[in-house]
């Protein structure tokens, strides 16, 4: 079972309408959330939603509670969750990316896509990771080809992944493609 955790936001339900593709999925808001189900998940999804992810204290206990015992996927706010929970810095952007569609390349260090393809991604994201920044585990795999702003992360030693764009927006071509990825990693 997926469990995702909503922060809110009006495309959670985008998103579990294309995990439900993979496996059974079942969605509580990020203040109530069934601790036995999430027990039972395989996998752990952190939503987009609204604000910074010092919003959210509960899903950074989860982060921490299962990084390393359960697959985690993070989607836009979802991704700077995890990032946040690795100490990085999550700052304002220049420009506001709401709806925007983006190239987006796979660097040399993704082990899940292959390197220097080109994806392109709908972004609905004021935020960003600052840079630079360096984990020993957490590793950038993908780039705006435009910004160079981080677009997605990879832990494959502790089962993390994240997207700062959403897959599962119709501006994103093959969505299904990048979350199949992950799923089946």
């Amino acid at each position: 079972m997926i469990y995702v955790i909503d922060h809110e936001d009006s495309f959670t339900y985008n998103l579990v309408h294309l995990l439900e593709n993979f496996l059974p999925t079942y969605v509580s808001n990020y203040y109530d959330i069934d601790q036995n189900k999430l027990e039972k998940s395989k996998i752990i999804v952190f939503a987009p939603g609204p604000g910074d992810p010092s919003h959210y204290p509960e899903t950074q206990k989860i982060y921490k509670k299962y990084k390393g015992m359960k697959k985690i996927i993070g989607i836009c706010l979802g991704f700077q969750q995890i990032l946040y929970g690795e100490n990085g810095k999550i700052v304002p952007q220049k420009k506001i990316y709401h709806g925007y569609q983006s190239k987006i390349r796979v660097l040399d260090s993704s082990n899940l896509f292959s390197s220097n393809k080109v994806f392109v991604a709908g972004r609905y994201h004021s935020l960003k990771l600052k840079e630079p920044y360096s984990s020993s585990s957490l590793k950038i795999t993908m780039r705006c080809l435009e910004t160079n702003v981080a677009m997605a992360v990879e832990d494959t030693i502790n089962n993390v992944y994240g997207f700062q764009f959403h897959p599962d927006s119709f501006l994103t071509i093959d969505g299904k493609f990048l979350i199949q990825k992950i799923i089946r990693a």
